[in-house]
């Protein structure tokens, strides 16, 4: 195998490590079949059509610096949750049409991801073809880490890249079991996600204030514990913040809450005292509708009958007064049912707030909703770093290993 240029890393959960990437100039890929799993899960409407090609045009780099290199490549993705079984419209055809309006050049879909027919086709590949495997969620064996499916999967190429952060917490077959059968190595945008985010947490300029939203504390717990003991502030908005509230015994009238978490939720607010910010007020309606009745309320005094949908005035000035004095900034989640566009106003306020530090500080931002509602303010393209994937940058912001990753380590230990 080929020597390996490495960046260092720092993830939480074990130590210094080194990641392998195809940046390795000795690395050689000239005529060689390249298997890359994107991360190219992009939405599509009732016909299938592709609706944002945002990260179909995120591993563009990856596959533009294989291609220079004269290597074919054999891609893969996972589109949707089929379930183990061949749905139509979740079919990567769409996405391979697109990247190859992006790339100007054929890339052409197969109609399987395994198999003799599959093989055939690669075999007669040229230097700087580009075809696109079907959705590998099509098969029950990726979901469950088969290794008779990866095994499969493999004899698709003669190198591995994992180009798919948005992924690399999953424990799936393209994932984890694939390198355990070809020398391996991270792509440009799993090398980028993994930089920016250990960044961050390794050594953060200070003031370090992390934004978290989004409807459940359960899953924000183990995020919350580790930033805990690094960040300088924690900023608590979305439905989530009503489990803290009633942790305080504050009345939220009908407002979403854990209340199996209230204990937990207290808990982190003894843990943290000082360091967990939250709202003061908010915005509350008679229904959970655009055109309900709403009223500020204080957050201790939630009317009976009335829900909070969005953080209040005075919390959006103290939230972007934090965040006005950060150096380093990470969010993830929504301050409220930015959905419904009356009750949109806090969500887009941070936003705003939080790409205008862009240049004076670090800012990160990630999950499927807070790009959303970053893309609603029409402020894409604004911060420092988006992450594409929100449950693996929630994992790593937690301290977890990413199953993936750690692939890609063992396959380099054991090359």
């Amino acid at each position: 195998m080929a020597a390996k240029t490495i960046y260092t890393l720092f993830f939480p959960a074990i130590a210094m490590v080194k990641l392998p990437s195809i940046r390795d100039k000795n690395l050689d890929v000239s005529g060689k079949v390249v298997l890359v799993r994107t991360g190219m899960d992009v939405p599509k409407d009732d016909a299938g059509n592709v609706t944002d090609d945002s990260r179909i045009v995120e591993a563009l780099p990856t596959i533009e610096c294989l291609l220079k290199r004269d290597a074919k490549l054999v891609l893969m993705a996972k589109v949707g949750r089929p379930g183990g079984k061949v749905v139509p419209s979740l079919s990567v055809k769409q996405v391979a049409s697109r990247l190859s309006e992006l790339l100007k050049k054929e890339v052409k879909p197969l109609g399987d991801c395994i198999g003799e027919e599959v093989r055939s086709v690669i075999r007669q590949m040229s230097a700087g073809d580009v075809v696109f495997l079907e959705n590998v969620l099509f098969n029950p064996g990726e979901d469950v880490n088969d290794d008779v499916f990866a095994q499969e999967l493999a004899k698709n190429g003669e190198i591995y890249v994992n180009d798919a952060f948005s992924s690399s917490h999953r424990n799936q077959a393209s994932i984890v079991g694939v390198p355990k059968y070809l020398p391996s190595y991270s792509g440009l945008l799993l090398e980028k996600e993994v930089k920016a985010l250990s960044a961050a947490l390794e050594k953060p300029r200070r003031p370090f204030v992390v934004v978290l939203g989004g409807a459940k504390v359960s899953d924000k717990i183990g995020v919350i514990r580790n930033l805990g003991l690094k960040a300088d502030k924690i900023i608590i908005g979305g439905a989530m913040m009503f489990t803290f509230y009633r942790s305080r015994g504050f009345a939220v009238g009908s407002s979403k809450f854990e209340a199996d978490k209230a204990s937990l939720a207290d808990d982190l607010l003894n843990e943290f005292e000082g360091k967990i910010v939250l709202p003061v007020d908010v915005v509350a309606a008679d229904r959970f509708e655009n055109d309900a009745n709403s009223q500020v309320v204080a957050a201790s005094e939630i009317p009976a009958g009335w829900r909070g949908l969005d953080i209040g005035p005075e919390s959006v000035r103290r939230f972007c007064k934090e965040i006005s004095e950060a150096a380093t900034i990470i969010w993830n989640g929504p301050m409220g049912v930015f959905e419904l566009g009356n009750f949109a106003g806090g969500t887009l306020a941070v936003a705003k707030a939080i790409s205008e530090m862009t240049g004076k500080a670090t800012t990160i931002i990630g999950g499927g909703d807070t790009i959303s509602a970053v893309d609603k303010a029409g402020l894409k393209g604004k911060f420092s770093h988006s992450s594409t994937g929100g449950g693996a940058m929630l994992e790593l912001l937690e301290g977890k290993e990413l199953p993936g990753i750690a692939a890609l380590l063992k396959n380099k230990a054991e090359s």
